[in-house]
């Protein structure tokens, strides 16, 4: 294997905390291949770029030799993370986390090695736990440790409700470490809590406390929060190759290194050398920009796919052409004129007419390269190029 320090130096490229690294160190200096725990609740059916933080670091350790655990939390996810939450998740069911589970399996393999990653459900020794075993797991738990933390400390302190459920969230997930015998486990700044439980149980069931290595959670587009769908500041990795694209080329240049190091395959020494080039003038940053966005789509979309997306993006935003394969939608003029909000919902370019009024406001919609600032604003019969923000386009045609 890999020098240990070697290791050691890979795993800290862009974590916030490993807990504790002279314990990491001792390990990965005993030569044998690390069990490396990371735990996913399949709550929802896709995965962003957010999410691939943990998977690039697993695929890391699966290049220095260790054994990867991609656990899928199907019994906690029918629980919910309270992490960070104001107020009780609404349990999914059985069916909702199965189904979302499948298609994290074929996304995930789009990072991981499949010959070289076991998946596995922590229902597995869950469902099969009898009661009086529970009690025992939750016996080596207090109360009060429970309220140290920061989102069941202010509930608590404002009297919002706590279900005793979602007191079981971190013992669970701290068992599943017992479970497998984990000697690291990943996870994001907000699973601080829950990853330390880990630690703690698995001295109580006798066994050596795993290693904890913390990631950031990734920033979303607009580089101040972090990437959420909900937010709408998101890169799906199923999400067509010219969007995935032209959304890592919007990032602003200081956000760029930050996607560069946690989601990058740049060696620690080449990423040095990138930053020096830019920061001396010998690299534009718009350069750099695009082989990050080159190597993030190809990733998902292979190298064709994402030349073919720098293509449309030079034409689009440098030579300000139209794109070569432009969505055309044959509307129904059932009126003299049609409302512009109803053809941009119609055509898949809002999702809403109340959206739509709001880009059209905004100053976000352009019809035949006019700038549309009427929310009443209606087309009459005929043929519109109609674009929306930077990268959705339509070609409107009578039907």
């Amino acid at each position: 294997m890999i020098d240990s320090k070697k290791q050691l130096e890979t795993i800290k490229r862009g974590t916030v905390e490993i807990i504790q690294e002279g314990e990491l160190l001792k390990k990965l200096e005993k030569g044998r291949p690390l069990r490396i725990k990371a735990g996913f609740d399949p709550t929802a059916p896709d995965i962003h770029i957010g999410h691939t933080v943990l998977l690039e670091k697993m695929r890391q350790f699966q290049e220095m030799g260790h054994e990867v655990i991609f656990l899928m939390g199907d019994f906690t996810g029918m629980i919910g993370d309270p992490s960070g939450k104001s107020e009780t998740r609404k349990p999914l069911t059985r069916e909702e986390v199965l189904e979302n589970a499948k298609t994290y399996k074929e996304q995930i393999f789009k990072i991981l090695d499949p010959g070289k990653t076991i998946i596995d459900f922590n229902s597995r020794w869950m469902s099969a736990l009898k009661a009086d075993e529970l009690v025992k797991l939750a016996s080596h738990y207090t109360v009060a440790r429970m309220l140290e933390r920061e989102d069941f400390k202010e509930r608590f302190t404002s009297q919002s409700p706590i279900s005793i459920h979602e007191f079981l969230y971190p013992l669970i997930q701290g068992y599943d470490s017992v479970e497998l015998r984990a000697d690291v486990e990943l996870g994001g700044t907000d699973q601080r809590f829950n990853l330390i439980v880990g630690r703690e149980l698995q001295k109580a069931y006798g066994q050596e406390p795993q290693c904890l290595v913390l990631m950031p959670l990734l920033e979303g587009l607009d580089g101040v929060k972090k990437m959420s769908k909900s937010l709408g500041n998101y890169i799906g990795i199923n999400e067509p190759a010219q969007e995935m694209f032209g959304k890592v080329m919007s990032i602003s240049d200081g956000l760029m290194f930050r996607y560069y190091e946690l989601l990058s395959h740049l060696s620690n020494e080449g990423l040095e050398a990138l930053k020096r080039d830019v920061a001396s003038g010998s690299v534009h940053p718009m350069t750099a920009k695009e082989d990050l966005a080159m190597e993030i789509t190809a990733r998902y979309w292979g190298a064709e796919e994402a030349g073919r997306a720098k293509d449309g993006f030079n034409a689009v935003f440098r030579k300000r052409e139209l794109p070569e394969e432009m969505p055309v939608f044959r509307l129904e003029w059932d009126e003299k004129t049609v409302w512009l909000p109803k053809i941009l919902k119609a055509a898949g370019l809002a999702g809403s007419t109340s959206e739509a009024q709001r880009l059209i406001k905004q100053g976000g919609v352009k019809v035949n390269d006019r700038v549309v600032d009427d929310p009443h604003a209606g087309l009459e019969k005929g043929t519109y190029v109609i674009k929306v923000g930077k990268r959705r386009f339509a070609k409107i045609e009578p039907a």
